[in-house]
This record gives C-alpha cells, sequence and structure tokens, in this order.
C-alpha cells in the first residue's frame, strides 16, 4: 500500500478532522531512543515528541507494562500497592502541602478535572487563560483554548491575558517586564467581575507552549497568583508539556519562581507513552471537592499505568535526564544563538531546559510564519521532526526526548541551517536571511545509524 493509499484510507475511516503533520506524512513503522523509522527504513531524529519522554521503545518502560500486565490490571476502586506507591513518588516530587495524587487518562482530562474542582471548591466559574493557550480537547478545556477557537469565541465566564513575551510583547521593553505582565490578571479579573463572573481560577501552561515558548519572567507568577487568590480564585499550573524535568533539574516550570500552585496538572510524558495523566493539589483542595464533588474514571490509575509511571520515574532518576535536558538544552541555544548572527531570519531563541523556541521573522522584523513552514518542512525532508506554534505560527518548536544528546543537537543544527538556506527559495527569495545558497554556520557532525 502507497502512502497516499494509506491517507486515503485514513480519511476514510478516521475521519478528516485527523489531520497530520507535515505536507508530506510520516509513515512511520517503529521507533527506538530519538530516531523513528519510516516504511522505508529511513532513520528520522525525533526532536518533536516529548510522549516518548525517556526514548522510544524504552525497555525498562516495556518490561515494567508487561510485567504488570500478566499480574493485575483493573480500576482504582480496589487496593493495589502499585498504584499507591506511584502515587507517593509523585508526591514527593512537589513542594509545601501539593500532597494528593488525583489520576486521569490524559493531560486533557486531567485538566478538565482540575478545572471542576477549582470550580466546585470556589463555588465561581471564571477562568482566566493566556490568549492562544491550548489547554485540550474536551468540552471544557476547549472553551478555555483560545489557540482553538479564538479569542471572539470564548464565553463570557473565560478571559484571557498576553502571555509574558519579553520579545514581542507590549510589556517586553519595559522595566519590569513579569510584574506588568502578571498584572494584567487583575485586570482580567475585573473584566469578569464586569460581566457577572468571579474568578474560580488563573491557568497557565508554564512553557507557554502554545503562546509561542516563553519562560516566566522575574516576579510573573508571583503577581499573577497574588491577584488571583486576593479576589478569590485558585491558581493552577498547567504541567503537562513542562513537567517531569523537560525544563531541567528543577523538574517543573512553576520552580524557582517562588509561588507554589494550588493545583497541577500532569499528562503527556508520565507514562512514555502510556496514557497516564494527573492532578496534583493540597489535602484541603481535595476535601472540599469531595465535599461536593466526584472523580473516577475506570481506566485513571490503573496498576498498569502506575508501573509505566514508576519505570519513567526509574529511568530519569539513574539516568539524571532532568540534569542532561539543562546541558543539552544549553548546548542547543548556545548554538541556535550563534547560527542567529548569521542568519537574520532568527529573531530569537528561547524556553527552558529541552523546550526551545525559535522565532522566525521577516526581514522587516515581523513574525514570518510561511518562511518557519517551510524551515519546518524542509527539516522534514533531511529526516529532522521539528514543529511549529505561536500565536502567529512563526516559532519553530524543538521539545526531543530527554535523552537527547549534543550529538544529536548538532545533527539538528547542521539541518537547520541547510532548512534555513532552502527556505529563501521555496519562500520567495526573501532578503535579510544569509547571502548566498550555501549555509555558512557548520557543524561537520554526521547522521549516526539508530541503535
Amino acid at each position: 500500500m502507497t502512502d497516499g493509499d494509506l491517507s486515503s484510507r485514513r480519511r476514510a475511516v478516521m475521519g478528516p478532522g485527523m489531520r497530520t503533520s507535515y505536507e508530506r506524512p510520516l509513515h512511520a513503522v517503529s521507533a527506538e531512543g530519538v530516531w523513528i523509522t519510516d516504511v522505508a527504513g529511513e532513520c528520522h531524529l525525533d526532536a518533536y515528541n516529548n510522549v516518548a519522554h525517556v526514548g522510544h521503545g524504552r525497555q525498562e518502560v516495556v518490561d515494567a507494562i508487561a510485567r504488570q500486565a500478566r499480574l493485575l490490571n483493573t480500576n482504582t476502586r480496589y487496593l493495589v500497592g502499585v498504584v499507591v506507591e506511584y502515587a507517593s513518588r509523585v508526591a514527593g516530587l512537589f513542594p509545601g502541602d501539593l500532597g494528593v495524587v488525583i489520576f486521569a487518562n490524559s493531560g486533557s482530562e486531567a485538566n478538565d478535572l482540575a478545572w471542576r474542582i477549582a470550580r466546585t471548591v470556589t463555588n465561581r466559574e471564571g477562568m482566566v487563560v493566556t490568549e492562544h493557550a491550548y489547554h485540550g480537547a474536551t468540552a471544557l478545556t476547549m472553551a478555555t483554548s483560545p489557540e482553538e477557537t479564538g479569542l471572539d469565541a470564548l464565553p463570557p465566564w473565560v478571559t484571557s491575558v498576553p502571555a509574558p513575551n519579553l520579545h514581542r510583547g507590549d510589556h517586553a521593553a519595559g522595566p519590569e517586564p513579569g510584574l506588568a505582565y502578571g498584572q494584567a490578571v487583575g485586570d482580567a479579573i475585573e473584566r469578569l467581575a464586569g460581566v457577572g463572573h468571579l474568578p474560580a481560577a488563573f491557568v497557565c501552561d508554564t512553557v507557554f507552549a502554545s503562546d509561542g515558548i516563553f519562560d516566566s519572567p522575574s516576579g510573573y507568577l508571583a503577581t499573577a497568583y497574588a491577584q488571583t487568590r486576593e479576589a478569590g480564585g485558585l491558581c493552577i499550573a498547567d504541567e503537562v508539556q513542562a513537567g517531569f524535568g523537560r525544563v531541567g533539574e528543577r523538574l517543573w516550570g512553576f520552580a524557582g519562581h517562588g509561588v507554589e500552585p494550588d493545583i497541577v496538572t500532569l499528562g503527556k510524558p508520565m507514562g512514555n507513552g502510556h496514557p497516564l495523566a494527573a492532578v496534583v493539589t493540597t489535602p484541603a483542595i481535595a476535601d472540599a471537592f469531595a465535599r461536593r464533588g466526584y472523580w473516577f474514571s475506570t481506566f485513571a490509575g490503573n496498576p498498569v499505568s502506575a508501573a509505566a509511571g514508576m519505570a519513567v520515574l526509574d529511568v530519569m532518576e539513574s539516568e539524571g535526564l532532568a540534569r542532561q535536558a539543562d546541558r543539552v538544552g544549553e548546548h542547543l541555544r548556545l548554538g541556535l544563538k550563534g547560527m542567529a548572527g548569521f542568519h537574520a531570519c532568527i529573531s530569537d531563541v528561547r524556553g527552558p531546559g529541552l523546550f526551545v523556541g525559535v522565532d522566525i521573522a521577516a526581514g522587516s522584523g515581523e513574525p514570518d510564519p510561511h518562511r518557519a513552514s517551510a524551515i519546518v518542512e524542509r527539516m522534514r525532508e533531511q529526516r529532522i521532526l521539528i514543529g511549529r506554534t505561536g500565536i502567529h505560527r512563526n516559532v519553530l518548536k524543538i521539545r526531543p526526548p530527554l535523552v537527547f544528546e549534543e550529538a544529536h543537537v548538532d545533527l539538528l543544527l547542521e539541518a537547520l541551517e541547510q532548512s534555513i538556506v532552502d527556505s529563501r527559495w521555496r519562500n520567495g527569495c526573501l532578503a535579510g536571511c544569509g547571502a548566498g545558497i550555501r549555509p555558512r554556520f557548520r557543524y561537520g557532525s554526521s547522521r549516526p545509524l539508530a541503535t
């Protein structure tokens, strides 16, 4: 069956709404470590899929799933030791009173539950989100995801604030941008009150992945959280993409900012591809929710999921992958910043740990989504997988498994250099990005074989 035939069959049996990545979709058949192999046997360097947190096909995780599946798998209405042990281990990764772990199956489901908890406990329904956020695919989380709905389609109980963009944002040039962006949450709460809604919560994805990838500037979260709590709302940290060491040794996007959220949501990387997510909150909030609300999901927190999650933590700790994310991420950012000196279309390099955004701009300095798209597609043709994000869709999204190493970064940088040069011609010979058709910033790494 050709790729075209498979695509047609996919559309027919899965529906046209299930979109694929890249103009020429990747026909994947297997994966190991940081490599995905296609139907022709070609290896593709995966610099995008953070679900495979500790590497594709990780044997320790596969073995843990198989062992537990042979032993027992059931719902959480029974006493099962591995589930309680895993919950305790996750809780131990959080500061302060964040000690109650409620399992779910996906980041969307975890966020949906977090929203329900906040609204139940506060007896309010207002929500403050960032202006291009994505929080999930349920009806409730979609309603708070302006990336999907657009700002004009938000329900009246949802309002938005700008993400803390220090490159292009309204407060980027101010003396205390973190404080200014944080104070916008107070303004948003006033807008909600003006249409008859009190705030249940302020929520942000702590790497602002859909807004354009930012690390919170100093004072931002502290100011935003203080204003939310003063108005009687709860503070929710969406760590579905940022969490479990993606941002480096601090583990969580909110960490290092002098704040403690009321609720934290987890997902994607927890099970290394096995569906697993969670809400982490305080005993007081959990008890208040239990008095008025209820949560049960058949598969959430099942023993097989818990075993997978436990294996992920074992690998992370034994191999020091959070520290590695800091080290390899810094190598990547330094390389990108060096490349920016040769290619003016790279207008900014940002993001913590191994979650890096590359802002692509036109000669005028304005966001250039067409150029960014051309670069992503050219990278795919060179068998390097990255994505694209941001309110203008002009930010290259680099988010590999945490087992990514410096040699993999060098391969990525070499391909990116070539893709930037090639994109001049694909994108109509735009000015302001290199001179001539040969790359000038070279790395000299050869492509290793997948092992």
